[in-house]
């Protein structure tokens, strides 16, 4: 990839999708939300561009926390540190009744937007979204939460370009290389709850989606022993479709 090209062509989106306004995002210590921060402060510059950094003592490591800040320092972007304990439990403790950890982290990830929708109608600011390419075609996100953003730049990159994006950025190593993690509950990490790699996930997404091979040709292509994580690929996929388009509206005939 011409990480080059690509950076001026996302900053382009991002430019005319604004249209002048301000811009607030997530930061998460994450290697997505850095290149969203990165390319957002390319194409809007520092006084247009607002991070909130959402952290939850449940389940945010405190060095996610610090890099974040540190990000945010470095590309001199305004920032707000906002610690969503407080909401999380007041919820929990509202519904009397506990939740599975995909409930709750459900909750968590709707907060943090609830938050980001609370500034940027208060600052009359656009909504920025940092769901890479790999996530959205699995549905790896929460509808309404890390979803629902008003534009989504990277949106048509693999979490592999993105780590390739973030290292022609400048991201710092340990923001990059950190192990991917939506942090909606304790010790969650992606490639475990995916159940493979990203790598092999890109490499079968970017088969069934850009070469359009059918399912027995990726199996072919990748070798013996592909053919439950291509399945189980596929049938995320099919599973989580409804995430990607607007609720079905009921027709009404004469």
């Amino acid at each position: 990839m011409d990480y080059e090209r690509v950076a001026a062509m996302i900053s382009d989106f991002i430019s005319v999708q604004v249209r002048g306004r301000g811009a607030v995002l997530g930061l998460s210590g994450g290697v997505d939300s850095a290149v969203v921060a990165s390319l957002s402060e390319k194409a809007l510059g520092k006084d247009r561009v607002k991070a909130l950094i959402l952290p939850d003592d449940e389940c945010t490591p405190e060095g996610d926390t610090e890099d974040a800040i540190s990000l945010a320092k470095e590309l001199g972007i305004q920032h707000e540190v906002i610690n969503i304990t407080g909401v999380t439990r007041a919820f929990f403790g509202a519904m009397r009744k506990a939740g599975s950890h995909v409930s709750e982290g459900n909750v968590r990830a709707r907060i943090r937007m609830t938050a980001l929708y609370y500034v940027a109608n208060e600052e009359g600011r656009i909504v920025i979204g940092s769901g890479d390419r790999s996530e959205l075609l699995l549905g790896y996100f929460t509808k309404y939460g890390d979803g629902g953003a008003d534009i989504l730049p990277i949106g048509g990159l693999f979490k592999s370009q993105v780590i390739g994006m973030a290292k022609w950025l400048g991201v710092p190593p340990k923001i990059m290389n950190k192990r991917s993690s939506p942090r909606l509950w304790r010790d969650q990490l992606a490639e475990e709850e995916l159940g493979m790699p990203y790598s092999r996930i890109d490499a079968i997404l970017y088969a069934l989606y850009d070469l359009r091979l059918s399912v027995d040709e990726v199996v072919k292509a990748l070798g013996e022993g592909s053919q439950k994580d291509v399945i189980s690929l596929v049938e995320r996929i099919e599973r989580n479709r409804h995430k990607l388009s607007t609720p079905p509206i009921a027709k009404i005939t004469d």
